[in-house]
């Protein structure tokens, strides 16, 4: 069996966010082993492929090195990324069933679009231990399937060295899954710095996570009052870019991808 880890997110080498992508199955593999491999690759997420009849729709499942969750943006990107450039897919786009529902993936320019569930938050009270955690004063906390805690400025998302325990305890409805943003310094190439921490997934900090932007995303076109959003993940040491879209039920994530490692699996499942 093949296997590649893709950079997703990321217009080179060693930026974005890593996912491995196993090659397409005919039927799934025991879950217990797929949870044992994403634990050996010991990257964010673990994607797997099951091929249908229809040569440009696929199953798609992701798993942490702790567990499988229901919706991965960067693996997705990652996985439509090995079918087009390195599997010869030569649709135009590509549809994948998921625990989220079908998801969608076509070209874009040297790049690609994924068409997403969006999730807008709601905005709720500040939760005691909150700051302490964090390391920073919030200015307003959104809930949604994580909690996004927006703060003063970019120097203080990407000053954060927060206590990662007390996070995962502090969101525990929300999976210990916590983003956190604020509006990019003028003359950026960007709209919205963002970071995320996600203790309760078996992550402390994810590099490029796609599935924070369907919560983000309708979030600041909102405050911004405009559909599109250019957001950058700085994750230290790599960072990885998204553009998004808000289209009311749905949002669209932009990126690219580069993959990095291929090779092959001494087993079978």
């Amino acid at each position: 069996m093949r296997q590649w880890t893709v950079d997703a997110f990321a217009a080179q080498p060693f930026r974005g966010n890593p996912a491995c992508v196993v090659e397409p199955m005919a039927a799934w593999p025991d879950a217990a082993w797929m949870q044992t491999l994403a634990a050996e690759n010991n990257q964010a997420e673990t994607a797997y492929l099951l091929r249908t009849e229809d040569p440009a729709r696929f199953g798609l499942r992701w798993f942490t090195p702790a567990l499988e969750v229901p919706l991965c943006g960067h693996a997705t990107l990652a996985s439509a990324h090995v079918l087009f450039a390195e599997l010869g897919l030569t649709a135009e786009a590509v549809t994948f069933d998921t625990q989220s529902g079908p998801l969608r993936v076509r070209r874009a320019g040297d790049g690609y679009e994924m068409d997403f569930p969006a999730q807008p938050p709601k905005r709720i009270a500040l939760s005691p231990g909150l700051a302490e955690a964090l390391g920073a004063e919030p200015l307003e906390v959104w809930a949604s399937s994580y909690l996004a805690v927006l703060l003063k400025d970019e120097a203080t998302v990407r000053g954060l060295t927060p206590d990662i325990a007390a996070l995962g305890k502090l969101a525990s409805a929300q999976r210990g899954n916590i983003g956190v943003a604020a509006l990019a310094d003028p003359g950026r190439g960007y709209d919205v710095v963002d970071r995320f921490f996600a203790p309760g997934s078996g992550i402390d900090e994810d590099p490029t996570t796609g599935s924070l932007h369907c919560i983000l995303t309708p979030l600041f076109a909102e405050k911004l009052g405009r559909s599109k959003v250019i957001f950058h993940q700085a994750y230290p040491g790599r960072g990885g870019d998204l553009l998004c879209e808000a289209r009311g039920e749905r949002v669209t994530l932009g990126g690219q991808a580069v993959t990095v490692v291929e090779s092959r699996l001494r087993l079978q499942p």
